[in-house]
């Protein structure tokens, strides 16, 4: 039997897929280590000079081919980066790779909103600067000699593509210049990364408009509807429908998989996917890439550790490989011939005037400030691999000779290197508007903000008195910031012997879920935006349950303390002991410290909450405290009070001349100021005390009882004593001794 089978694979050899030669696998190897090498080392080189990395990564593949590489080291030269189509094909996967993921990356540091806001400034910068460009681009063509056209029968068809290649303005490499100057998340970065994309989905039309009539050597109106009418539907069905679907995708995965892989991998095949609709539809592939990257990072349930760990690896790889590799092509030896010489800086003064000129009126007539125009006309102008893609494609199709070929690609290269310089140039005479510098100082605030980065919340409930109290705050803490939450209903997978018994015992359990978590709902008076699910899970054990669910890339769990026995000396019961120990994410114990209803789950009243006090010893769990206590008192229009106690050491330890309390209170009054100042950006009302006493916790209980406080939040870390909780003896006393509520905050 074993020869008909070998006679059939011999048969069958010529139609088999030959793997990767041993060859072409060790150049790729080669070439893309010694790519990186250079374009990092010289990025970094670029850096250090004060110049973004990108233009040393550029600026590494022209070194490397036939300009310098290719004059010293010819053979060398040619045997690491032969003419071979198939080579060369090879590392263009992975710079395309490097365009896709610099794209996603850009994709996910966009603010739609801001834009949106933008999108008349944005427009009228990107129809000038396609327009201009394309006028005086094709009359460049129309007047050029006869020797730079492949065929000068076809000036017509040459002309419109040089219009074309004039207009076309590379995101990618723009998005690298605001990323390495630190411009992106700037009014006028996002801005150019808006009119970037418009110019870009506008040129990619325009190519394939032109490309079709280089085919076909007649206009084809079919070819031009389809483009259009493809990039319209694209872009109407992403941002409607096509959010809904991505975020969606995303809950799916963080509740059913989780993890930071999870997310990254999911996002990768969306935008990749995108990706291949786009380019299938006639339009660029990086359009498909860069609105998937705008709809992920959209989605709350997008892990920003995540998108972090994607940026490094973008930045660190692939976007250096996809520089270096787009100038390989140039060779500036064949641009010193006198004549291609003299045509070449033409060719380049009309690019640089056309695209200036273009973006500068429409920026002003978006009504952006001259200076503000020049950096947009300084960033616009950058051409980089886009243009570089249009030259092959015009090479390819017989449009461009060799010697147009170099000077386009000469063009692509030379203003990329100039937008980083100008750009930055140009934005330093920007001054900063009063509403963008709020809006980035917000933003820097909320970067180290506990509370603004709380956006999914867990409420494991019971029913009970404290966890029904627990859902009131964190309905208030919903109403101030955008959140997800879920509550859950945790099960023991014990059960009774008897088939009777355990139907009996499933009954009562499911009414008890749906009583606790109605309970929750109700209490929490969510606004109507507010995402709720209600869960009942079970496992081996309650604990357990509310772990597993935890570990979804939760921010907060909210546990009502102990309402059943505990332990002797313990706080809580095991079972909130056991959460807060393993938490992998923040917690707020709180206890209500109202009475115990008997029987079945009883509703306790809204409770009125006009007085918050939190001490603090100026400590990171104190600052976590005092959002949380601001956020609650925005929306109830609650007093906050910011407390310290302080106590003069006892005499032996001391000099005499340090027995004064004014150094001390000099210190707390500045930790109380700097804490007020953190409730004040919240919207909160603040009053700081200073409290003097040997006994901090007896101080704060007598203080929260004469003015009659509401609500005491606690900032504290965990410690083990004896394998149960314990937040220190001041806080343990508050929490069991207060007249009032007490919430405590901790961070793992």
């Amino acid at each position: 039997m074993l020869v008909p089978v070998l006679a059939a694979q011999k048969a069958a050899g010529d139609g088999l897929i030959k793997p990767l030669g041993h060859h072409e696998l060790l150049l790729v190897l080669v070439q893309l280590s010694l790519l990186l090498l250079v374009a990092r080392g010289l990025g970094e080189l670029m850096r250090r000079i004060n110049l973004p990395p990108v233009v040393g990564e550029l600026l590494a593949g022209v070194l490397l081919g036939p300009s310098l590489f290719g004059l010293l080291l010819p053979d060398l030269q040619a045997h690491i980066f032969p003419k071979s189509q198939e080579q060369s094909n090879l590392l263009s996967v992975i710079s395309w790779l490097g365009v896709l993921f610099l794209l996603i990356v850009t994709g996910l540091e966009t603010d739609l909103k801001l834009i949106l806001r933008k999108g008349k400034t944005a427009l009228l910068i990107s129809l000038g600067g396609i327009i201009i460009p394309f006028i005086t681009g094709f009359g460049l063509g129309w007047l050029l000699p006869d020797s730079f056209l492949a065929d000068p029968e076809k000036r017509l068809v040459f002309s419109l593509f040089i219009a074309t290649a004039m207009s076309i303005s590379a995101v990618p490499v723009i998005a690298k210049v605001l990323m390495d100057l630190n411009l992106i998340r700037r009014d006028i970065g996002q801005v150019t990364l808006a009119a970037g994309m418009t110019d870009d989905t506008i040129g990619w039309i325009l190519l394939s408009v032109v490309s079709g009539l280089a085919s076909s050597g007649k206009f084809d109106f079919g070819t031009i509807f389809h483009s259009v009418s493809a990039a319209i539907l694209f872009l109407a069905i992403a941002f409607t429908i096509g959010r809904t679907i991505v975020d969606q995708i995303l809950r799916w995965v963080d509740d059913y998989v989780g993890g930071i892989a999870a997310s990254m991998s999911v996002v990768l095949i969306l935008s990749l996917s995108a990706a291949a609709l786009t380019h299938a539809l006639g339009l660029e592939a990086a359009l498909g890439a860069f609105v998937l990257g705008i709809l992920a990072g959209q989605s709350r349930r997008f892990s920003n550790e995540a998108g972090h760990m994607l940026e490094v690896f973008t930045a660190s790889f692939l976007a250096p490989i996809f520089f270096a590799s787009a100038g390989l092509k140039v060779n500036l030896l064949a641009l010193l011939v006198p004549q291609t010489l003299i045509f070449g800086l033409i060719v380049l003064a009309v690019a640089c005037v056309g695209k200036f000129t273009g973006a500068y009126l429409g920026s002003r007539a978006g009504g952006l400030s001259h200076w503000e125009g020049l950096a947009m006309g300084s960033g616009m102008n950058a051409r980089g691999a886009m243009e570089i893609v249009v030259a092959t494609i015009g090479l390819s199709l017989g449009v461009l000779n060799p010697q147009m070929y170099s000077i386009i690609v000469m063009v692509a290269i030379v203003t990329s290197l100039m937008a980083p310089p100008l750009l930055r140039w140009c934005l330093s005479k920007v001054v900063m508007g009063e509403e963008e510098a709020r809006r980035l100082e917000q933003e820097e605030q909320d970067s180290r903000s506990f509370i603004k980065q709380i956006q999914r919340v867990l409420i494991p409930t019971s029913g009970g008195p404290n966890i029904q109290l627990a859902a009131q705050l964190v309905g208030y803490m919903a109403h101030q910031n955008s959140i997800e939450v879920t509550s859950l209903y945790a099960l023991s997978d014990k059960q009774p012997q008897s088939k009777a018994r355990r139907m009996e015992a499933t009954q009562v359990k499911d009414t008890a879920a749906d009583l606790a978590l109605a309970a929750v709902t109700e209490e929490m008076q969510l606004p109507a935006d507010t995402t709720l699910q209600t869960k009942t899970e079970s496992g081996r054990n309650k604990a357990e349950v509310i772990l597993n669910e935890a570990n979804k890339n939760y921010d907060l769990i909210v546990l009502g303390a102990s309402e059943q026995i505990r332990p002797q000396k313990a706080l809580f019961n095991l079972l909130v002991d056991r959460v807060v120990q393993e938490a992998p994410c923040a917690t707020m114990v709180v206890k209500s410290h109202l009475p115990q209803p008997k029987g079945e789950i009883c509703k306790i009243p809204q409770q009125q909450i006009n007085k918050i006090l939190v001490p603090t010893v100026g400590t990171e769990y104190s600052k976590n405290a005092v959002e949380m206590a601001s956020t609650i008192a925005a929306q109830t229009g609650a007093l906050v009070t910011i407390v310290n106690v302080i106590n003069l050491p006892q005499v032996e330890y001391i000099l005499y001349e340090q027995r004064s309390l004014a150094p001390v209170k000099e210190i707390a009054h500045d930790m109380l100021e700097q804490q007020a100042e953190i409730a004040r950006n919240l919207g909160a009302d603040v009053k700081t005390y200073i409290l003097q006493g040997t006994s901090p916790e007896k101080e704060i209980l007598k203080f929260a009882k004469t003015q009659e406080v509401d609500l005491i939040l606690l900032g504290s870390s965990i410690r083990m004593v004896t394998g149960r909780v314990f937040f220190g003896h001041r806080v343990d006393t508050i929490l069991s001794k207060a007249h009032c509520p007490v919430a405590v905050i901790t961070v793992p």
